[in-house]
């Protein structure tokens, strides 16, 4: 067990991702200070000495969650690619991100929940997600000169429409498996829903 004397910011990461797991599987109402506390064998006292409550330390959670899938999608580094290429490249790391990380999927659908009332508070968020809507228009910008992309691509509604894709392989994973089974979360068909996705969000703004 670490202590905050020998590395306080280690302690504070261990902290943050034994509650993302914690409220991304029970809630926020579900969750509890002494579980998180228990993965990791610290006391809840440490955990409101870095975070004040159990508010406050959901509110760093969902800070984390975005910043990382943000920070992601920075070092993809699309710069050298051609529009095409970058808006390839970018709709298969949402897919991937978001198949890979259920816990970030669920924690955007409890705050759905909570009418993202927590996220109001987290006042770096909006610096945050403006990144993700800059950096869709540099690459729509560079396909409209390029004569490859419409002249009305809404870089807000394109990132609409690809987390939307990527976002319902996941969240309805349970539900749609048990009306339909589970026939598309093979590997091999997971591959080829990505790759479907790419090419309907590449037919949007073609």
């Amino acid at each position: 067990m670490r202590t905050w004397k020998q590395d306080p910011e280690a302690v504070r990461a261990d902290i943050l991702n034994a509650a993302t797991a914690e409220f991304a599987q029970n809630g926020l109402d579900g969750a509890r200070v002494q579980d998180i506390a228990d993965r990791i064998q610290t006391s809840k006292r440490m955990i409101f000495y870095y975070f004040g409550d159990k508010d406050g330390l959901y509110r760093a959670v969902l800070e984390q969650a975005y910043r990382s899938v943000r920070q992601r999608e920075a070092e993809l580094d699309l710069k050298g690619l051609s529009p095409v290429d970058a808006l390839r490249r970018l709709v298969e790391f949402t897919f991937d991100h978001h198949r890979d990380h259920a816990d970030f999927i669920r924690l955007v659908m409890i705050e759905n929940i909570h009418d993202a009332r927590h996220m109001r508070k987290i006042e770096s968020l909006s610096g945050t997600s403006n990144a993700a809507i800059d950096q869709l228009r540099e690459i729509c910008e560079a396909g409209k000169a390029a004569g490859l992309f419409r002249d009305d691509i809404s870089p807000l509604a394109l990132h609409w429409q690809i987390s939307a894709l990527s976002f319902f392989n996941v969240a309805n994973r349970s539900t749609f498996s048990m009306n339909f089974g589970d026939g598309l979360f093979s590997e091999q068909a997971q591959a080829e829903l990505r790759e479907q996705v790419v090419k309907s969000i590449l037919a949007i703004v073609m």
